[in-house]
């Protein structure tokens, strides 16, 4: 859909040829906004391509991605899980990343830049080699060393990693941004687009959910969920909207904090062991808690070892590997306080361990 970027931070616009995902102005994120009301055009979903009425337009290679299974938990009453492990890189990551290294192949690109705790390297350096392009990863120090050889290995990507956490990663990769001209990928506007199709496959999906629950890193995800249903509450397409509701690793809580505080989020220096969500200051998050504000969110918070008994207890009952960061949402349903009822959504972030 035609769209054109708004600035988060300044409130500056620029039209959708414009190169960048940062706001020349003030480096402020950019948001994309649409010129026409997002709408779907169909209820029955066959191809995440049925996602383009409410995608940024651009020439897309049309790979297989998102569509992923949404089962019924054995042990947790009223609670279905989306698993986003089923998607190529195992990882909700992909969503975003189709559709952001789209764009960056769109412009011309040759080279896209990123910084990441694991699994957006992968996804990202995965993406670029199908398009042809090359990839440079700035990955935090406390990534597995099993996913970071993985993308330098597997998907020739050009690893550096960094004596430092991911915020440290993100300002060395934008620096390689604007000295190698590089396009600046990563939890940015393109990718929150991409990733809030998760939420419409969940509400479309017919469950019922009351609540979706979601794992919180750089709230991308987050404020990408937040987004979609204010389209598809505008679209009229249903009459009832899910809650949203953030989890982080209690190790690592700037969001939750910010949240209970009725504040800005500050820096926290992430000591969670879950790296996909490790982040001490989230991108997206003073937009999250806007949303959460207006839209009655929630958030909570998991302990290492609530995370760590979900995961093995997870591949026991479903066969499936899955990291520490996925299962916090079912680490908080089963031992958190403030646990939404009805039916629950709990979105399985990723299996890249």
């Amino acid at each position: 859909m035609r769209y054109y970027l708004k600035c988060t931070k300044c409130g500056s616009t620029f039209e959708s040829d414009y190169r960048s995902q940062i706001c020349s102005r003030c480096s402020g994120i950019l948001e994309v906004v649409y010129a026409h009301k997002p709408a779907m055009g169909r209820e029955k979903l066959s191809s995440f391509w049925d996602f383009v009425p409410v995608l940024p337009s651009g020439n897309y290679c049309r790979y297989e991605v998102g569509l992923t299974k949404i089962i019924k938990s054995t042990d947790l009453s009223n609670t279905y899980m989306k698993l986003e492990v089923g998607n190529p890189t195992h990882s909700f990551k992909d969503r975003g990343s189709v559709i952001e290294i789209g764009k960056a192949h769109d412009y011309g690109y040759k080279e896209v830049v990123c910084a990441s705790t694991g699994n957006m390297a992968y996804s990202v350096a995965y993406y670029a080699k199908l398009y042809g392009m090359k990839a440079k990863i700035f990955i935090s120090s406390n990534a597995s060393r099993d996913k970071v050889r993985d993308i330098r290995d597997t998907h020739d990507a050009d690893v550096t990693r960094v004596d430092g956490d991911f915020n440290k990663a993100q300002r060395l990769a934008e620096a390689y941004a604007r000295r190698n001209g590089a396009f600046l990928a990563g939890d940015y506007c393109y990718r929150k687009e991409g990733q809030k199709t998760i939420a419409y496959e969940i509400i479309l999906s017919g469950i019922g959910a009351d609540s979706i629950l979601v794992p919180v890193g750089n709230a991308t995800l987050l404020s990408g969920t937040f987004k979609a249903i204010e389209e598809i509450r505008a679209a009229k397409r249903t009459s009832s909207m899910p809650a949203v509701i953030g989890v982080e690793a209690r190790a690592c809580s700037p969001l939750y904090k910010a949240f209970k505080e009725s504040r800005g989020v500050e820096y926290e220096t992430p000591r969670t062991k879950a790296d996909a969500i490790a982040v001490g200051y989230p991108t997206f998050g003073n937009q999250a808690l806007e949303y959460m504000q207006k839209r009655s969110g929630a958030m909570g918070t998991v302990s290492e070892s609530d995370m760590s008994k979900e995961q093995q207890s997870f591949t026991e009952r479903y066969g499936l590997t899955v990291e520490l960061a996925a299962v916090a949402p079912l680490a908080f349903l089963r031992n958190g306080k403030g646990v939404p009822k009805g039916i629950r959504a709990a979105v399985i972030t990723g299996a890249n361990v």
